[in-house]
Order: structure tokens, then C-alpha cells, then sequence
């Protein structure tokens, strides 16, 4: 216990944070669900959406379960002012049976109906459809009940925050930056929604043109603008682990009664002029994207991308940033070639590659980067 407390303040400091969440529970039949998503009195978030990845044969597996009774994990829901109900937590089972049933859209278009397949229980339903169904089994799905969980309005949002961002989302594991993206929003949306609209500028789009369909896939783009901002704004801060600093940045940003003060208008006009930067600078080399990525044996940047390059060139330009002219075509030619030479230099490769996240690291390929940009303009 901490010395600086009573037995009693400690035991009242937890009462305190109790009195402060505001929950109930309910059994849902899924029909209930299903009726109350049809008149949209129950929200699934765009965003959660663009996270429903379980394979077909998970989806026929869950809506096999519950033609089993078999009992499934609660949801998770959060109350609006409105009283509508927003899912938090239970995105793979709600969506996996609106899929059976024909009534899961995404992006405003419906998906057509899942065919069940891959059921090892009952490998006869393999091949059925909702339509298909016989009645009684048809009734027995509609009357299968979920418990919910259901975080009022009247709770306290940094709570009802914490609270979710601890939940264990089940199904497949979602990324660091899915789960903030999830989250975030019960703080406030602002940043999210701000980084969310900065992963389309032209420019970054070409910078990142190397990352893997996966990690597109895992919102590794936007991952990337908060690494960004987050070194760029807290780099004194970093001291461990960098998912846990970049989560504590976003939290400390996007909480309205937070102390940090971001200027959206100001970081918006350098995150612009630094990957419209880099871009041209790429072009000029006749690297393009390869900018950013791996170098090869032969002196030549792989179709790769590379984190470490990206933190010492978008980050190590942030200093001269103002300075930089893309107008003045020997300047550019000069940047240019500080990055050409500045991949491949051993003062700067010593602090990337694997097990180098550390914040020595991270300074000193920075450092290199500043430095080289700070000599070119000079």
C-alpha cells in the first residue's frame, strides 16, 4: 500500500471509481439483435467493420453453437445519449449470424448470405443456408439468447475507456492500432478521426506504397501517422515499450480533460510538407517509394518498407523542415543525396535491423538523419 495512504483512502479511492461506472445486463434473443441492427438502434461501427476477418468456416462453426446451446462469451455494448446501443465487443459473433442471415452490410451494401461450411459437430449442416433451414432450427436460431453487457451513459468515459480497452476482443488477435482505433473513441474521436483522414494524403500513400497487404490490412498506415507525432511531439518520453508510449500518447491527446494541446491545423501542414518532402526526393532518385525502404547488397533499396528508415528520415527532417524549399531544385538535389548516402552509411545501419527499438537506438538514427539534412542545407 502506498505509504502515503490510509487503509480507509485507499479503500475509498476504489469505492470512489465504482460509484462512477454505471452498468446492466441483459439476455438478447439474436432476433432481438438482429431487429434493433435493422432499425439502427444498435451500431457497429464502420471502423469494426473493416475488422471482421473470421473465416467462413469460424462463422458457420458460431452459428453451429448456438444451434447447440452450447454457451458463447457475452457482448459488449455501450449506451449513447440517445439510448441507441453501440457494439464495443462481440463484432465476430453479432456480424458472423447477421451474415447467416443475409443481413450484414458493409460500406452501406449488404453481403450475401453465408453458406455454412466447415461445422465439425454437425457436418450435416454444411451446405445449408438461413433459407434453407428447417423451420424448427430456423425459430431455435432466432431464440438463442446472448448475455449483454451494457455500460450506461451515465458513466464515467474515461472509465467506461479503461474499461474496454482491457477487454479481451476474442476471435482473431487485432493489431495495436485496430484496438486503439476501437477504443480511442470513448475518450474522444478527434485525433483518430484526424489520422484516419491523414492516411489518404497523396503523398504519405506513395511514401508507404511498400507495406504488405497485411499490414494495410491492420491499420499499420495509421500506425505509422501516430508513431510519427508521437516521437515527433513526446520522443523525450519514450523509454520501453514503444506500443505502450504511442497507446499513452494517443490517450493523453485525445482526452478532453487531458493537458496536451495539439495544434491539428500547424501538425497537419508539417505532416504534409514532410512526406510531400520525401516524395520528391524519392522521385528524384528514382527510387519512389523505395525511399523508405530496406537496402540491398548492390547498394539499391528493396520494395521493402523499413520503420527504422522511416523514424530517422521523416522524424531526423523535422528540424529543418521549415527551411526546406521545394522550389529550389539544388537543395532538393542536396537532401537527395544525404539520404542516398545516409542508408547505406554504417554510422546510421548500426542503429537499425532487428532488436534496436530501444530509445539509444532510436536517438541516434534520428540524430544521424538531422544531422545530414542540417549539413545539406548549410
Amino acid at each position: 500500500m502506498p505509504s502515503h495512504l490510509t487503509a480507509e483512502e485507499l479503500i475509498e479511492a476504489v469505492d470512489q471509481k465504482i460509484t462512477a461506472v454505471r452498468t446492466k445486463s441483459n439476455d438478447f434473443s439474436f432476433n432481438e439483435l438482429a431487429d434493433m441492427y435493422a432499425s439502427e438502434e444498435l451500431v457497429i461501427d464502420p471502423d469494426f467493420q473493416r475488422m471482421f476477418r473470421w473465416s467462413e468456416g469460424a462463422q458457420s462453426r458460431f452459428v453451429e453453437s448456438l444451434l447447440l446451446e452450447l454457451p458463447v462469451p457475452p457482448i459488449f455494448l455501450i449506451e449513447r445519449e440517445n439510448r441507441v446501443y453501440e457494439l464495443i465487443d462481440g463484432l465476430q459473433r453479432i456480424s458472423s449470424y447477421l451474415h447467416f442471415r443475409g443481413e450484414l452490410t458493409v460500406n452501406g451494401e449488404l453481403v450475401p448470405p453465408l453458406v455454412l461450411s466447415d461445422c465439425d459437430i454437425v457436418p450435416e449442416l454444411n451446405g445449408c443456408t438461413y433459407a434453407s433451414l428447417p423451420k424448427a432450427l430456423e425459430i431455435k436460431l432466432k431464440r438463442s439468447y446472448i448475455r449483454a453487457e451494457i455500460l450506461r451513459k451515465e458513466s464515467d468515459p474515461r472509465l467506461r475507456y479503461y474499461m474496454f480497452k482491457r477487454l479481451n476482443t476474442g476471435g482473431l488477435a487485432l493489431s495495436n492500432q485496430e484496438v486503439r482505433n476501437a477504443t480511442i473513441r470513448l475518450l474522444d474521436n478527434d485525433f483518430n478521426q484526424f489520422m484516419i483522414d491523414l492516411a489518404e494524403n497523396a503523398d504519405f500513400r506513395e511514401c508507404i506504397e511498400t507495406l504488405t497487404e497485411k499490414a494495410r490490412n491492420e491499420r499499420f498506415d495509421q500506425e505509422l501517422i501516430l508513431r510519427f507525432f508521437a516521437f515527433k511531439n513526446a520522443g523525450a518520453q519514450y523509454k520501453h515499450d514503444i506500443a505502450d508510449f504511442m497507446t499513452e500518447y494517443m490517450e493523453d491527446v485525445s482526452d478532453p480533460s487531458g493537458v496536451s494541446q495539439f495544434d491539428y491545423a500547424h501538425e497537419k501542414e508539417v505532416f504534409e510538407k514532410t512526406f510531400r518532402v520525401v516524395t520528391a526526393i524519392g522521385n528524384i532518385l528514382g527510387w519512389g517509394p523505395r525511399v523508405l525502404g530496406t537496402m540491398g547488397r548492390n547498394g539499391e533499396p528493396r520494395w521493402q518498407f523499413s520503420v527504422h528508415h522511416f523514424e530517422g528520415i521523416v522524424l531526423g527532417m523535422q528540424d529543418v523542415l521549415s527551411r526546406i524549399n521545394l522550389d529550389d531544385s539544388e537543395e532538393m538535389q542536396r537532401l537527395a543525396e544525404a539520404i542516398k548516402s545516409g542508408k547505406t552509411n554504417p554510422d546510421f545501419t548500426k542503429s537499425i535491423g532487428g532488436g534496436k527499438n530501444d530509445r539509444i537506438s532510436l536517438r541516434n538514427r534520428i540524430g544521424f538523419f538531422r544531422d545530414s539534412f542540417t549539413r545539406a542545407l548549410s
